[in-house]
């Protein structure tokens, strides 16, 4: 029994120490790739169990702001090569392992 509580308090120790959002790369311009990432945030928050549904919610919301064409993707351990619009691109990590990527693609 003791094993197990070590467990969940170092896995929750670990999701502490990374729950901040780091950028991996990014060509976006200042104020569009904050929007971006603090609206990452709060959707990966929001729906953290529930990958789809956050995507769904960052793509409705960049349409809405930016126009339309946005694509996200939102999971571990997945590698891509995409064709995007210049300065339209955001690929991060939240949370520790979880990588979100926004692109513009019309």
């Amino acid at each position: 029994m003791a094993d197990t509580g070590e467990g969940k308090k170092e896995e929750a120790d670990y999701k502490r120490l990374h729950s901040f959002p780091l950028i991996r790369h990014t060509d976006m311009p200042e104020e569009m790739r904050v929007e971006t990432m603090e609206l990452c945030v709060t959707a990966c928050e929001k729906y953290s169990t529930n990958n789809e549904s956050a995507a769904k919610m960052i793509k409705e919301t960049m349409d809405k702001k930016f126009g339309s064409s946005w694509h996200v993707v939102i999971g571990e351990g997945f590698g891509f090569e995409i064709t995007h619009e210049v300065k339209n691109l955001l690929y991060m990590f939240f949370g520790g392992s979880l990588a979100v990527c926004v692109w513009k693609c019309s």
